[in-house]
């Protein structure tokens, strides 16, 4: 098995941590709230929380170049927030109102910022892929020498349109990073249960995908691994595979108990492993920080997160004249 990329030996400023400390921790207390708010009814459907893994999104961010694309599954609000959506829109998209992004209509698997070159939350398993695929096939023919981010799971990983991308991409040498966020449970069953091959960096290999196995808690390794992998692609030698090996402490979304695995083993990876411990940890061995600035970002990025709940409440329902509105693009 190969050794996932750490951070060893990269270098990375104090401000750069700062940044990634509050990107993470907007992220994390954003859905938390989120949470909150569906407990209360006030978020309808399905919604699945991106709580434990921040540093994916994140680290892939500080890697990437002004024009770079952005596209997921329905697990996407941090990757939202980290492509510089307002928290006010996000929010209020989730509880179907009209000052969201998708203006109320798309709710948490179906919003969009072309502003911000984030082409979705998609809610079919693994769809992502085959339309990342043909953004990074525009770039190549506009030769605008951007690059396309897609993420999916490791449920998805198994999916046939996800291995008919890969060839397609290694084919033409699109300009597309695949990153797999590997999470282990999929909608809920082990991926040693799931998958003949487990380690799933590997699943290019007969597409001629290089593949890389990378510590997704570790924020900072994921943007070393992700600045390789955009610089191949921005040099035209095609897609590169990386697998975050990553773990989400919520169930699979907010109706599942996650009765698969033990609470011993979600506490262990919160003390061990967590993401925005680890960036915090950092921070204060370096003497970039102390207890109490980082407490007093904590707060400033709660003040925001409350602000975006009560926007979203206090923003209108879209009107029923609206119901057939934005479905349709006329060209």
């Amino acid at each position: 098995m190969a050794e996932p990329t750490r951070t060893k030996g990269a270098k990375v400023s104090k401000d750069e941590l700062l940044q990634y400390y509050r990107d993470m921790l907007l992220i994390r207390r954003f859905e938390e709230r989120a949470g909150q708010l569906y407990g209360m009814g006030l978020i309808g459907g399905f919604c699945h929380l991106y709580i434990g893994q921040e540093a994916v999104v994140v680290g892939m961010q500080a890697a990437m170049q002004e024009g770079d694309q952005v596209i997921t599954g329905y697990r996407d609000h941090g990757h939202m927030l980290a492509c510089g959506m307002e928290a006010n829109g996000v929010m209020a998209e989730l509880t179907g109102r009209s000052g969201g992004y998708s203006r109320g209509k798309g709710g948490s698997m179906h919003m969009f910022s072309r502003e911000k070159n984030f082409f979705g939350g998609h809610g079919i398993v693994g769809a992502q892929v085959s339309l990342g695929t043909g953004i990074a096939f525009a770039n190549k023919y506009r030769k605008n020498g951007a690059v396309c981010v897609a993420y999916f799971g490791d449920g998805a990983a198994n999916q046939g349109q996800v291995y008919e991308s890969f060839n397609m991409a290694s084919l033409w040498k699109l300009p597309v990073v695949y990153i797999i966020e590997n999470n282990q449970y999929a909608m809920g069953t082990a991926v040693q249960r799931s998958s003949s091959e487990t380690h799933l960096y590997k699943r290019g290999v007969s597409f001629n995908i290089p593949g890389e196995e990378v510590d997704g808690m570790d924020v900072v390794a994921v943007r070393e691994a992700g600045k390789k992998a955009l610089a191949r692609a921005r040099k035209g030698d095609g897609p590169t595979l990386l697998e975050m090996k990553t773990y989400r402490y919520r169930g699979h979304s907010m109706s599942d108990p996650a009765k698969y695995r033990t609470r011993e083993e979600v506490d262990e990876v919160r003390t061990q492993r967590d993401p925005i411990e680890h960036v915090k940890a950092l921070l204060i061995e370096q003497g970039h920080a102390d207890e109490e600035s980082l407490k007093e970002i904590d707060r400033e990025i709660r003040v925001i997160v409350t602000a975006s709940a009560e926007f979203a409440q206090e923003s209108p329902e879209p009107d029923p004249s609206e119901l057939m509105t934005d479905i349709l693009v006329e060209v």
